[in-house]
């Protein structure tokens, strides 16, 4: 996700929910963020003009140190200072030995989780309730229509997904 400034160009997060919802008439993906988030908030703030928002990097069993340094913004300020990675034609990063990227853009901003009121009336444009009790996890969904699937260039080994399952990162066998 680019940023404003040259200090904060990228924001990163590891994603414990991503999926994909459709792939007729177009490809769509959703996950959840944690909020508040600097991702969340570059996301929801990004430039409808720009021909992506994001690219989502499917990391292989080999990458859970790199999944974890993105899921620890206390620990990892910048993760891409510390993550090999080239960038997309979009110029956003794709990270190296993924199994694959997705160049995606917002549907629209993040859906507000955790008010009911909102989801149930349909009206994603009013600001959420006052009464959020901030001890839960409170999280927005986003919706992405995959707009390109990344080339990754040299031909790799097949590789198993890296997944995250009861706490911990796993694999599939």
């Amino acid at each position: 996700m680019l940023g404003n400034d040259h200090q904060t160009r990228f924001h990163g997060a590891t994603l414990s929910s991503f999926t994909s919802i459709a792939m007729d008439p177009f490809p769509l993906i959703s996950f959840a963020l944690r909020i508040p988030s600097r991702m969340a908030t570059a996301l929801n703030g990004a430039s409808s003009d720009a021909p992506s928002d994001m690219v989502v990097n499917l990391l292989s069993a080999k990458q859970a140190l790199v999944a974890e340094r993105f899921s620890r913004a206390d620990l990892h300020p910048r993760p891409f200072d510390e993550t090999d990675h080239s960038l997309s034609v979009d110029d956003l990063p794709i990270i190296r030995g993924s199994l694959g990227a997705l160049s995606c853009k917002l549907i629209s901003r993040g859906l507000p989780l955790h008010d009911m009121r909102l989801l149930r009336a349909g009206r994603f444009d009013l600001p959420p309730t006052e009464d959020v009790d901030e001890s839960h996890v409170v999280s927005q969904l986003f919706i992405a229509r995959v707009i390109r699937v990344e080339d990754l260039g040299d031909e790799q080994q097949p590789q198993l997904p890296l997944l995250y399952y009861r706490r911990q990162y796993t694999t599939t066998h």
